[in-house]
Parts: structure tokens; C-alpha cells; sequence
């Protein structure tokens, strides 16, 4: 049951994604990956302060904001695996819209795997979580992988940033799959 409802929330995710990358290309390639996890936290902070204030003056939705940390975090996954490579290159990589899905898809493919197997290990616990409680998550991973870029990279005993982003984007897959049963996004 999980699989099928975190595919649903991800195709709505990867098809905005597709129909913004038309609009606008990936321009997202020019950002370093410390713009990219900024992007997560301004999204993940919104959603904290609405959860607090329990006001939305923008009106933009809190399901909204959870897409875009998947998007962002997928973002981060294909940066992450196209490091090496200069802004042109990344630029003539990416040009072909079949090849931008097709690294869409790995990188989504590759966090739900991570899902299973933690979903498996850790049987379902997210479903008696909080969805305020899975958004501090979110926070809590953003402000690891701030230290981790700070440090430029190095690590000693932790994982490294992919898994940050993979951890953050299923989180945010597991707010929206309890968005769709009913949750109260603000709880």
C-alpha cells in the first residue's frame, strides 16, 4: 500500500516537474548545492511557520511546498551526480528533455528503494508520526547538511549529503501521503 501511495505522490512531483523544466528549462543547473538546500529550508521554514502561526497569508498550500521539496531534492540528487562536469556540459547533458527525466526517474528510483528498505526496518513508524513532527525532520536534516557543505563535505562519521536529500524527500512524500488519507497538515 505504501509503495503504490508514495508513487502517487511522486508522479504529481515529477510531472510538475516536467511541465516547469518546459517553461523553463533546467536553469536549476547554474545553482551550487548550497542554493539548493536553501531553496528546502525556505520551503520547509514556511511550512513551520504556518504550522506555528496556524495562518497562511499567501495562501500557496502546504502540499505545495512539500512537491517542491522533492523537486528541490531530486534537483540535488542529479547536481550531486553531475558535479564534475561544468555548466556547459551540464547544460548539453540536460538539453535532450528525455535525458532530464530519465535522471528524474534514477534519482526517484533510488530514494524509493531507500524507502522500502527503511520502511520495512522501521515498520511504517512515520504513520504515527506528526506531520509537524516530520517537517522539524525536514528541518533537522537541512540544518546537518548546512554543516556538512560548511565543512565542504567532509564528514567523519555520518553520511554523506545524497542521503540528506533522499531522507528529506521522503519525508516529505510521507506528509503528502498523509495529506491525501485526511491528516491536518497544521498538526
Amino acid at each position: 500500500m505504501t509503495s503504490e501511495q508514495y508513487d502517487r505522490v511522486t508522479r504529481r512531483c515529477r510531472e510538475l516537474f516536467l511541465l516547469k523544466s518546459q517553461d523553463y528549462g533546467p536553469a536549476w543547473i547554474m545553482l551550487r548545492m548550497p542554493s539548493v538546500t536553501d531553496q528546502i529550508y525556505i520551503k520547509a521554514e514556511r511550512i513551520r511557520s504556518i504550522q506555528v502561526k496556524r495562518e497562511n497569508r499567501v495562501g500557496d498550500s502546504l502540499e505545495g511546498e512539500f512537491m517542491g521539496i522533492i523537486n528541490y531534492c531530486i534537483i540535488a540528487l542529479i547536481l550531486l551526480e553531475m558535479q564534475p562536469l561544468s555548466i556547459g556540459e551540464r547544460q548539453a547533458a540536460l538539453a535532450d528533455p528525455g535525458q532530464l527525466a530519465a535522471r528524474y526517474d534514477r534519482s526517484l528510483a533510488h530514494a524509493r528503494e531507500v524507502m522500502e528498505r527503511k520502511n520495512h526496518d522501521y515498520g511504517e513508524a512515520w504513520r504515527n508520526l506528526r506531520i509537524s513532527s516530520m517537517t522539524d525532520l525536514i528541518l533537522m536534516k537541512i540544518y546537518r547538511l548546512k554543516q556538512i557543505e560548511d565543512n565542504e563535505g567532509q564528514v567523519a562519521a555520518s553520511e554523506g549529503p545524497a542521503a540528506s536529500y533522499v531522507d528529506m524527500l521522503n519525508y516529505a512524500a510521507f506528509c503528502l501521503i498523509r495529506i491525501s488519507e485526511g491528516a491536518d497538515p497544521m498538526n
